[in-house]
C-alpha cells in the first residue's frame, strides 16, 4: 500500500495518539498508520501499537485498520499483532 496523493493526513490527537505517529485515511475508508523507524520493533512496540489501535477504536468502530511498517519486526511480535487482528504492511528496508 502506498501513500498516495489522495489519502487524507489525520491528525494522530484527534485519538489521543502521539504526534510522531502518522495517521492516514485510505481512499477506502479504513485507516493507515505510518511506523517510520530504523530500529527494531519489539514485543514492548507491539503493546504500544495494540493500545494505538484500541484509541482509533474508540473513536471510529468497524474500520478497518493497516498498520505500516519499515523496520525490522520481531517475529513474536508479528505473531502477537496478527492474532490481535492488526493488519500489518511490512516494507523490507
Amino acid at each position: 500500500m502506498n501513500v498516495d496523493k489522495d489519502m487524507q493526513k489525520i491528525n494522530p490527537k484527534i485519538y489521543s495518539i502521539n504526534s510522531r505517529i502518522s495517521i492516514f485515511r485510505t481512499t477506502n475508508g479504513g485507516v493507515l498508520v505510518m511506523i517510520n523507524r530504523k530500529s527494531r520493533i519489539i514485543m514492548k512496540d507491539g503493546h504500544k501499537i495494540i493500545e494505538n489501535v484500541k484509541k482509533i477504536n474508540k473513536i471510529e468502530k468497524d474500520v478497518k485498520i493497516t498498520i505500516k511498517i519499515n523496520a525490522p519486526l520481531c517475529s513474536k511480535t508479528k505473531t502477537f499483532l496478527e492474532k490481535k487482528g492488526v493488519f500489518l504492511d511490512i516494507v523490507k528496508p
